[in-house]
């Protein structure tokens, strides 16, 4: 089980990673970072990848129907597993952890457009943020 600098030098091995990002969507905080930058300050990029976050994991539009009374498990659950955001040049996966505990942490991975590979890096991502252990 990884904990935050594990799990981000994992995803920098994926191909075309170029930066990598374990964030706190609730502050907007870096809670660990690796490799560039899309702005050149990771703090802001945590910033301002939290607020889409954020954004897309309590908008209406993506909620998931009431969940059944009692169903505590499912009252937990994030509505959205990941955002992918494509530019010209890279692809931005934002992969929402689940964990026990009321969490509000998300894994952002940078990848050159040209080198990366969007379904793998998706899966690997997805399989890092299962595992992922918080301290």
């Amino acid at each position: 089980m990884p904990g935050i600098d594990e799990c981000l030098l994992q995803a920098m091995r994926l191909p075309g990673a170029m930066g990598a990002a374990v964030v706190d969507w609730t502050s907007g905080l870096a809670l660990g970072t690796i490799g560039d930058s899309p702005t050149n300050d990771h703090e802001a990029t945590a910033a301002e990848t939290a607020e889409l976050a954020r954004m897309a994991a309590e908008h209406p539009a993506f909620a998931p129907e009431e969940p059944v009374p009692g169903d505590e498990a499912a009252a937990r659950e994030l509505p959205v597993e990941d955002v992918i955001i494509t530019t010209r040049t890279g692809y931005h996966i934002l992969r929402f952890v689940e964990t026990t505990f009321d969490s509000s942490v998300f894994l952002h991975l940078w990848l050159d457009r040209d080198q990366g590979n969007l379904a793998l890096a998706r899966l690997r991502l997805g399989d890092l943020a299962e595992r992922l252990v918080l301290a």
